[in-house]
């Protein structure tokens, strides 16, 4: 969009290879290199390119990016997406709780420096965009000024022309009721739970969209819970694939044990399919329980189990909540969020 509104854009990004040409100049740094080589890569990267511009614009890598900044003297807006601590802690395995007890864990040296270059990173910013005002809570509980933070929900997606739910059912070779889920499986999805909620509610048919490290643990806990073929792994794939999947279902399935923003709520909502899903973390800023989904709490596969039946014995529900699903995304469309973003931009820039 910046690009399309006449502004100077060059992106920096990591890849194992180099990225497909676009309008603009991109910059890559290869996966390859060591860790320490590839963060200070990056850094040096940003540097010389912050140098020639206004602003630099920060949805990932934070800390490098405010490191780079900070070298070429040039402001920093980011749009945090995650507690990077949090998520550097639970990858290095010095924490394997939620994110919620990850607040309140003291922890060592190492879970100590990754929380104090986080929140050095965010204060340096002159402005940070959150996906919620779950994850916004967050970093203001670390000393992050709210006067340069805003709530900034991920926008709703840009709908192919979609073909009607029964023909989808059919090319998936799906009948009777159905729920479908996609997204990475890790511990955060708990899709374990999800799994024995469905083996409690008999003919339901779950579709799971997606890859991850605890895909071949889940598809031996479907099989352990007798679910056969009402569980099926359909591997990754691509977005598009995964909003005719969502349009397919009844409802879209998700049984996180914590969650930020899920963006694969807002496409549910957005093709017209109703979410039942726990109340973690943003979701229940997106889900409204009992008027565009369900809502239980973490955790629960009974709970879940329960809601699932509830759903699909009661009609008039169903069709209430389907029914608010598109206009409970409609003050998520794409230009109207992505304009506060170059606001900002232009805003910081001009200082």
């Amino acid at each position: 969009m910046l690009h399309g509104h006449g502004h100077g854009v060059h992106v920096l990004t990591t890849a194992a290879t180099a990225p497909a040409a676009e309008p603009y100049p991109v910059t890559w740094v290869s996966r390859s290199l060591p860790p320490g080589v590839r963060h200070l890569a990056v850094v040096l990267q940003i540097a010389r390119l912050a140098r020639r511009a206004d602003v630099v614009y920060a949805t990932t890598m934070l800390r490098r990016a405010a490191l780079g900044a900070a070298v070429a003297r040039r402001p920093l807006v980011v749009k945090v997406t995650a507690d990077e601590a949090y998520e550097r802690a639970r990858r290095a395995g010095r924490f394997a709780g939620g994110l919620d007890a990850f607040q309140r864990h003291a922890g060592g040296v190492s879970v100590r420096l990754l929380r104090h270059t986080r929140t050095w990173a965010l204060r340096r910013a002159a402005h940070a965009f959150f996906p919620s005002a779950y994850l916004r809570g967050l970093a203001l509980a670390w000393g992050v000024d709210p006067s340069r933070t805003s709530v900034l929900p991920n926008p709703a997606p840009l709908l192919p022309e979609l073909p009607p739910r029964d023909e989808l059912r059919a090319e998936l070779d799906v009948t009777g009721p159905m729920l479908a889920c996609a997204g990475r499986l890790m511990a955060a999805k708990a899709l374990d739970v999800g799994l024995e909620a469905v083996s409690r509610v008999p003919d339901v048919t779950l579709l799971v969209a997606g890859d991850g490290p605890d895909r071949a643990e889940l598809e031996q806990a479907a099989e352990g819970l007798g679910l056969g073929g009402r569980a099926r792994f359909l591997g990754s794939r691509p977005r598009e694939e995964v909003l005719r999947l969502f349009r397919a279902a009844d409802a879209v399935l998700l049984s996180s044990a914590w969650e930020n923003f899920p963006h694969t709520v807002v496409e549910a909502l957005a093709v017209g399919t109703p979410v039942i899903a726990t109340a973690v973390g943003g979701i229940p800023e997106i889900v409204r329980d009992g008027e565009n989904g369900l809502l239980v709490p973490p955790g629960d596969p009974v709970a879940l189990a329960s809601a699932i039946e509830r759903f699909f014995t009661d009609r008039a529900l169903r069709e209430r909540l389907a029914a608010a699903t598109v206009p409970s995304v409609a003050a998520y469309a794409p230009e109207p969020l992505l304009g506060l973003v170059e606001e900002e931009l232009e805003r910081v820039g001009r200082r």
